[in-house]
């Protein structure tokens, strides 16, 4: 099995599809509803956020990664690291990341390290599948 060899398991190889669509359906349903405008300021805060600034875009998204793995959010970690592959970041930057977030998070972070790096594997080996 090589580095981005996902587990076997059927349902973990789609794993990402399901997140992708659920997040996108869910997002959908709860801002076109009468949305308290609370929640709308809210969504729109969190996009602008990962905007090009005094940081660009992308090395905000590697913050967002770091931080989401120490709040230990495996929804959030997904999210991110998909934004951080799509903003081409190399595994050993990735890596580097990670290694960041487990020494501010300590060992309770682990598990989300497990998640991650699947997550990166189902993500590299996806891109490998539609090229």
């Amino acid at each position: 099995m090589n580095a981005h060899t996902p587990p076997s398991d059927g349902a973990t190889a789609s794993r990402l599809d399901t997140f992708d669509a659920y997040r996108e359906q869910m997002n959908e349903r709860i801002l076109r509803q009468g949305t308290h405008r609370g929640i709308k300021r809210f969504f729109n805060l969190d996009t602008t956020a990962y905007h090009d600034g005094a940081l660009p875009g992308d090395t905000k998204e590697l913050l967002g990664l770091v931080a989401s793995m120490v709040l230990r959010c495996n929804d959030c970690i997904d999210y991110h690291l998909l934004q951080c592959i799509e903003a081409g970041y190399t595994d050993a930057e990735l890596e580097d990341a990670m290694n960041v977030a487990l020494v501010v998070g300590g060992s309770i972070v682990i598990p989300h390290l497990r998640h991650a790096v699947e997550t990166l594997d189902l993500a590299r080996a996806r891109e490998e599948s539609t090229e």
